[in-house]
């Protein structure tokens, strides 16, 4: 039998994640494959991890305290997953986004194509549409890619729905839990590239997940000044720290100290810069 770890972290969507947990559960799966779920649970006070041992008793819970946001609970997930056996795949999923029917067979499929040898990453679509993609695979150049019916090569990704063979893992690692939240999917394609990993698009839509706010609090000039600084240092934010660690490691020294610049004056004077 070969084996799959799910990682997933959660915090207070316990409508969103029941539905992620049970779609996950209900998909096709080819017979010679078995699916363990390692769930961070970080510091949920919804009811979320109680709901999950009743409905879903087989889910490996992981609590933690609160402190440690989607990428170092996918971290602490994966480290998890990782000492508790060897797995031949790991998929990451986001806890608001619903697989399609087809989504894990289509991926193992893609993944086998490309010899177990790369990463294989699922694009979602709006929950209201099925041709407008919202994360996904993306370009250097042109940002997201709508997948097509043959497997793309992207140059980074969002961390929605990614398939990672052993392979990968036991070159590239995990993702750095320097980043608390986000950059830290963006960071770990990078890095995977950069040691010879290629990561494709997968075939067709293989998720349903609504785009998050496009303008965030932190550089929203309809927010006070207070409002944004706050948004800004949180990790849930642009955190100029971990943001310059991103931009030096993969764009170099002098772009990331401009970077830092421009966001701290970003912060001050938002008007400055067109809602994109």
């Amino acid at each position: 039998m070969k084996k799959i770890a799910v990682l997933l972290t959660v915090f207070n969507r316990k409508e969103k994640t029941l539905t992620c947990l049970h779609n996950l559960l209900l998909r096709v799966l080819p017979k010679v494959f078995v699916l363990d779920v390692f769930l961070v649970n970080d510091g949920c006070t919804d009811g979320t991890p109680e709901e999950i041992k009743q409905r879903f008793p087989s889910v490996n819970i992981i609590n933690s305290n609160g402190n440690l946001f989607w990428n170092r609970g996918m971290h602490l997930a994966w480290q998890t997953a990782a000492k508790t056996k060897e797995y031949d795949f790991y998929l990451w999923l986001n806890d608001d986004t619903i697989l399609n029917e087809n989504a894990l067979e289509t991926l193992l499929q893609t993944s086998l194509q490309k010899e177990n040898q790369s990463i294989i990453v699922g694009a979602t679509s709006a929950l209201d549409s099925n041709v407008e993609v919202t994360y996904g695979g993306r370009s250097h150049k042109t940002g997201l890619i709508s997948p097509t019916n043959k497997p793309m090569v992207c140059d980074y990704f969002n961390g929605n729905i990614v398939l990672i063979p052993n392979f990968v893992y036991k070159k590239v690692g995990t993702n750095d839990p320097v980043f608390h939240h986000a950059l830290g999917d963006f960071d770990y394609g990078l890095r995977a590239a950069k040691l010879g990993i290629k990561s494709y698009i997968a075939p067709s839509f293989l998720g349903r997940c609504d785009v998050h706010e496009t303008l965030l609090t932190w550089c929203n000039p309809n927010k006070s000044f207070k409002q944004r600084w706050k948004a800004f240092r949180s990790p849930l934010g642009n955190n100029p720290e971990e943001f310059f660690v991103f931009q030096k490691r993969h764009k170099g020294f002098i772009k990331a100290i401009m970077n830092y610049f421009t966001n701290h004056l970003r912060v001050v004077f938002p008007s400055l810069w067109k809602k994109k």
